[in-house]
């Protein structure tokens, strides 16, 4: 038995327009993707939930893992869940998710806590995220998903007050405190090593809330052996610790993406291309 492998597709593959990438990484040898979410807006104009699940499809791939709306990303914005001002977008976006998650199986879905508004107490943005992301575990859980909460890099995502595996931790058992249980920690080597976190020590403290994996070196960001993340010993005390779901590589590759893989032959426990 192996872990599944999957595709991130907002960085791999990124050669070529985002609608071509689902071939390329099922001619690269994956079997399944997961993506940011796609669209600038919480719902897809008309037609793209078509798009996406037809691309899947049509390249034969599983659709492994979703963000939800997180704001202009582009622009330096990092979800939207723990906002006042923004729960009609939250809710658009949640629903239209769950006609996704229902059409395609998707199992996980990265919900970005979002920034700190300094106009606003730190309490009143901490009890709305916990309200959108109570629901969104609910909801997902219904269709099957599970809700994700991710740490981002501390230093490179501006006031994100989730930057390490505690922070998230602590909001997932928040959640399963208040009785949802489909909600998990997401946890990625480059943002974790990045806010200055034990990768290992991480794994043993939290692997009964680890729902999901994302694969990147740092410092960079780039592909495994850029830096200075040991992905094989991560992924073996995953395997030790008895984490079943998947691993994404969500990197930036330095070189063209089908010649980064290279450092997936130095992974045990890792489902490898086809």
């Amino acid at each position: 038995m192996t872990l599944p492998l999957v595709a991130n597709i907002s960085l791999l593959f990124a050669e070529v327009p985002y609608e071509q990438r689902f071939a390329r990484a099922a001619a690269a040898g994956f079997t399944a993707v997961e993506t940011w979410w796609p669209w600038p807006t919480p719902v897809p104009p008309p037609g793209g939930e078509d798009f996406l699940v037809d691309a899947l499809e049509s390249a034969g791939l599983r659709l492994a893992g979703l963000n939800l709306y997180g704001g202009d990303l582009g622009a330096g914005v990092r979800g939207i869940a723990s906002d006042p001002s923004l729960r009609a977008e939250f809710d658009a976006n949640l629903d239209a998710v769950v006609a996704i998650a229902r059409r395609t199986g998707c199992p996980v879905f990265n919900t970005l806590y979002g920034q700190r508004r300094p106009d606003l107490p730190d309490a009143d943005q901490d009890a709305v995220a916990v309200t959108n992301l109570t629901t969104a575990a609910r909801r997902l859980g219904e269709v099957g998903g599970t809700s994700l909460v991710e740490a981002l890099g501390r230093g490179l995502n501006g006031a994100y007050p989730v930057e390490t595996a505690a922070d998230a931790a602590r909001v997932v058992e928040t959640v399963r405190g208040g009785g949802e249980e489909a909600i998990g920690f997401l946890y990625d080597t480059f943002h974790l090593t990045t806010s200055g976190d034990d990768l290992l020590a991480a794994i043993d403290a939290y692997a009964g809330l680890i729902a999901h994996v994302q694969i990147a070196d740092a410092p960079g960001r780039g592909e495994p052996g850029t830096g200075t993340v040991d992905v094989a010993a991560v992924v073996d005390r995953l395997w030790d610790k008895g984490y079943r779901g998947a691993v994404a590589a969500e990197y930036k590759p330095t070189v063209p993406t089908e010649e980064s893989l290279g450092w997936l032959a130095g992974v045990r426990h890792l489902q490898p291309l086809a």
